[in-house]
């Protein structure tokens, strides 16, 4: 495998590097590599030791510790996008250069999980003006959907029967995708390193191939009988024989190659025009199964849908926290950073410092049940707003017109009273804002990726990336994974009563979403951010919200390094009875439902239904951090997942 950053240099070919070249001249020797007892390996040279090497997949790899960066750092949810992004960061770029070289490979290695045929929502902090951008790259129902797109073939008669073979299968789930003009746009605006540079890394491994990894080769495995259906899906992915790719197959994705040359040196208009926006469309219309020749019911999305689509720059949610820390998120769309301001904006009348996890080893302790209830709780009373106010803001307003009214700080503070520390409320209600609450119906969410970067001048990306679920739609065009986005809507437009679902289809609208990008910064007395303190995020569908909050309150509150806030046990709850507690984690006694686990047994004597199920985060967490007189980065990479922090490692 070649090993160093290549420039696109015409339609199809590339600069080559020598393959022994493990290390530019000059470099540090450990730059962007990971260190063993036999020295510094690059990411993907196989050598021993190396993260990439492919291994099944593990529900929890216990004894992962935090890794320290003088300069810049990158963490990605799979060990070869890391590398791409730390690559660019040590040869000069950016952390949006960064961002968009993780994007490609990401696409490439965690098909399953996110790639150019999704969506994404990032926020960017540039150092050099303080300023916190959020940038809105979420896909977009076609001109043509209705308030029943999901539910029926023909939207005006139900007789014509649903979707097949199911809504998710099916053309009707497919958003038109927006992370390529989303990181086009960031790109112009802060990138160093010119765009066509960026795809050199993805488009090297795409021709040169990859060991598939164990995650990779267990949704693939869950896919197979879906990727059938669809004759480009099953070439890609399956074996001659049908069978999945199975783990430590060579892979090699030559036609993504090709679309990623396109875009390095056409831009963002090559995939929302021409050939490649012809062949979406054409997907996303496809009637019939290869398999058997069976319906599949085709979406409207035609090629006016791409050229329209439009990424957005939004106003960051930036709130205080314990008048200390200022913590920012995203806005509508998605409701990750309403939700996670609002929980620790209730947090903050609790004393969460004497609550912290006994014995902090490792993986972050074991958890005080009165934590766990006092985060669960607040979380209740969050989702319950979510759910019912929060949309796509083009289409269905915020109570008071915008984010404020909902994490004013007196309104949170009346909400933290409702919690009572020796009961659970189960299920909480909406707050009153003098307006109707949209009715609630529930939307499951899935998939997903998360990565955080932070360059030498102290720039910014935190960035979730996704095509919903496993393996998106099942459909594939020119080597990606079209989304399955538009299944995060309400099928349902309206309640029981005819109440307006605020999360129902409309033509043009952005589905809501939980990811919850974040930033976090120390709290000027002007309310302004001061010096950058963490970048996090994570996969996780809707329990997204859950997962950050739980690394924000790991560091702020119990002082948790990057790692420990990152492995400590997921927990937290929805606005529903259940309460979720990582059966998945060492430290968690799961087995007879918990009976022999204190924390579960404590929560359940409060009311807590407690749900023992393996909670799959995704976390990637940066830290700035004191080591003596020097001021560096620690990365915690989620042990739940295959991802590892990576930097200059000169520290």
């Amino acid at each position: 495998m070649q090993l160093c950053v290549s420039t696109v240099v015409a339609a199809a070919t590339l600069a080559a590097c020598g393959s022994s070249d493990l290390l530019l001249p000059g470099t540090p020797a450990r730059a962007c590599a990971i260190t063993t007892s036999d020295g510094a390996v690059i990411i993907g040279s196989g050598l021993p030791g190396d993260p990439a090497a492919p291994e099944p997949a593990s529900g929890y790899r216990v004894g992962m510790e935090a890794m320290h960066a003088r300069d810049f750092m990158v963490v990605t949810a799979n060990p070869l996008a890391s590398r791409a992004g730390c690559e660019v960061l040590r040869d000069g770029g950016n952390a949006m250069d960064a961002a968009v070289a993780v994007q490609m490979v990401l696409g490439l290695v965690e098909p399953q999980s996110s790639g150019i045929g999704g969506g994404a929502f990032m926020l960017y902090y540039d150092a050099a003006s303080g300023k916190v951008q959020a940038f809105d790259g979420r896909e977009t129902a076609p001109a043509a959907a209705t308030d029943n797109y999901l539910r029926w073939v023909n939207p005006h008669d139900d007789a014509a029967g649903t979707p097949q073979p199911s809504t998710r299968a099916s053309g009707r789930s497919i958003g038109t995708p927006g992370v390529v003009r989303m990181l086009e746009l960031a790109h112009e605006e802060y990138g160093s390193t010119p765009w066509e540079r960026l795809f050199a890394p993805a488009i090297e491994l795409a021709q040169e191939g990859f060991a598939v990894s164990g995650r990779m080769a267990d949704a693939l495995a869950a896919a197979r009988e879906h990727l059938r259906r669809d004759p480009d899906a099953a070439a890609l992915y399956l074996e001659e024989n049908g069978q999945a790719l199975a783990l430590g197959a060579r892979f090699t994705n030559p036609e993504y190659a090709r679309t990623l040359v396109l875009l390095a040196q056409q831009g963002a208009d090559a995939f929302y025009t021409g050939p490649v926006a012809q062949a979406i469309v054409d997907k996303i219309r496809m009637a019939t199964s290869a398999a058997d020749g069976a319906p599949i019911t085709p979406g409207l999305t035609t090629l006016e849908d791409l050229r329209n689509y439009e990424a957005k720059k939004r106003e960051a949610v930036c709130t205080s926290y314990r008048q200390r820390y200022l913590i920012c998120g995203m806005p509508p769309p998605s409701s990750g950073g309403i939700a996670v301001a609002s929980i620790m904006g209730i947090l903050e009348h609790f004393n969460l410092a004497e609550m912290a996890p006994f014995a902090p080893d490792g993986e972050g302790g074991w958890p005080d049940a009165d934590a766990v209830h006092l985060v669960a709780e607040a979380g209740r009373l969050a989702y319950a707003d979510r759910d019912a106010y929060v949309a796509d803001t083009d289409f269905v307003p915020l109570p008071g017109g915008s984010w404020h009214a909902m994490l004013d700080k007196t309104y949170l503070r009346a909400r933290a009273r409702l919690i009572d520390p020796r009961a659970s409320m189960g299920r909480a209600g909406p707050g009153d804002f003098m307006t109707t609450p949209g009715a609630v119906v529930p939307v499951p969410e899935a998939g997903t990726s998360h990565v955080s970067i932070v360059d030498a001048a102290g720039n910014a990306v935190s960035m979730t990336t996704t095509v919903e679920s496993s393996m998106g739609s099942y459909h594939v065009t020119r080597g990606f994974v079209l989304n399955n986005q538009l299944t995060d809507f309400a099928a349902v437009p309206a309640g029981a009563d005819g109440t307006p679902v605020a999360n129902r289809v409309q033509a043009n609208k952005r589905p809501r979403s939980s990811m919850a990008p974040t930033l976090v910064f120390d709290l000027r007395a002007d309310g302004s951010p001061g010096a950058l303190r963490m970048a996090t995020g994570s996969p996780g569908g809707s329990t997204i919200i859950q997962y950050v909050t739980k690394v924000l309150v790991g560091v702020l509150d119990w002082q948790l390094d990057a790692q420990q806030a990152t492995n400590l046990v997921n927990f937290g709850a929805a606005n529903a009875p259940t309460t979720n507690y990582g059966g998945e984690h060492p430290n968690v006694a799961s087995a007879n439902q918990g009976a022999d686990d204190p924390v579960v047994r404590a929560l359940q004597s409060r009311g807590h239904r407690v749900n023992l199920n393996a909670q799959t985060s995704g976390i990637a967490t940066i830290l700035r951090v004191q080591r003596g007189a020097a001021t560096g980065w620690q990365g915690g990479a989620d042990p739940r997942r295959e991802g590892i922090a990576l930097g200059d490692n000169a520290w």
